[in-house]
C-alpha cells in the first residue's frame, strides 16, 4: 500500500480530511507493514477498488459485507465478488438464487464477478478492506471498520434515496449509521448457506430496490 492513496477523484475530494487524519495515517502504516510481511488479500492496487468502479457522485446501492474472502484467487476488492474465472463461493451462489426467484431472470453461475454492477452505480464495500490470507478477520479492529463506518455516514448525508442492503447481523449493526427518512434500508439474514434459508431467500431486496430507484426518478440496476 503506497504512502498516497490512489482513489477516484470525487472520492478523493470527498474523504480528505479522513485521509489526513492521524487514525488513517496508522491504518496506512500498519496495512503496509502487513503487506511486506504477510499474504494480504486483495492485492494491493485493489484495495480501493469499489471506489474506483463506483464514482461517490454515481453511488445509487450500497451492499455491506464484512471482510475479504480469504482465500486464494477470490478476493478483488468488491464484497460478494470473485474475478472472472473463480467459482462462486456459497454466499454468492445464494445471492444469484434469490435474484432468479424474485426478478425471474436466468443468472449464469459461472461467472461471479460483479463489477457490472459497481459500474452502475451499486458500492460493494467490505467493512475491512484487507485480511491475512486463510485467516478471516485478521485485520479486525485495526482501523478499517472506523474508516467504512464514515463512509457510510458520509454516503447517508451527504445523498439521497440510496439503497442500502444490510445482510446479517454484521451488517445490520450499522443501520444506525443510516439516516432511514432520506434512504431505504432493506435488511436480511446473511446469504450464507447457514442462514440464508432463514429469510434471505424471499426477501425480495432486488427487486424492492429497483422499485425504489424508479419511484425517485433514477434507473433500475441490471443485476
Amino acid at each position: 500500500m503506497s504512502q498516497k492513496v490512489i482513489i477516484e477523484p470525487k472520492w478523493l475530494e470527498a474523504l480528505s480530511d479522513i485521509f489526513a487524519g492521524e487514525n488513517f495515517v496508522n491504518l496506512t502504516d500498519f496495512v503496509r507493514a502487513e503487506y511486506q510481511t504477510k499474504k494480504i488479500f486483495p492485492q494491493a492496487n485493489d484495495i480501493f477498488k469499489a471506489f474506483w468502479l463506483t464514482s461517490f457522485s454515481k453511488v445509487k446501492v450500497v451492499i455491506l459485507g464484512q471482510d475479504p474472502y480469504h482465500g486464494d484467487g477470490q478476493a478483488h476488492g468488491l464484497c460478494f465478488s470473485v474475478p472472472n474465472g473463480v467459482p462462486l463461493p456459497p454466499s454468492l451462489q445464494n445471492i444469484y438464487k434469490e435474484i432468479e426467484s424474485d426478478l425471474k431472470i436466468k443468472k449464469d453461475f459461472s461467472v461471479g464477478n460483479l463489477e457490472s454492477w459497481a459500474e452502475q452505480g451499486v458500492f460493494l464495500l467490505n467493512a475491512i478492506l484487507t485480511v491475512v490470507a486463510h485467516t478471516p478477520a485478521s485485520h479486525r479492529e485495526k482501523g478499517w471498520e472506523n474508516f467504512t463506518d464514515m463512509i457510510i455516514k458520509m454516503i447517508s448525508e451527504q445523498k439521497q434515496n440510496v439503497v442500502f442492503m444490510l445482510w446479517g447481523n454484521y451488517a445490520r449493526s450499522k443501520k444506525d449509521l443510516i439516516n432511514g427518512t432520506n434512504h431505504l434500508i432493506l435488511e436480511a439474514p446473511h446469504p450464507s448457506p447457514l442462514s440464508a434459508y432463514s429469510g434471505f431467500f424471499g426477501c425480495r431486496h432486488f427487486s424492492k430496490c429497483n422499485k425504489y430507484l424508479t419511484s425517485h426518478n433514477q434507473s433500475e440496476i441490471i443485476w
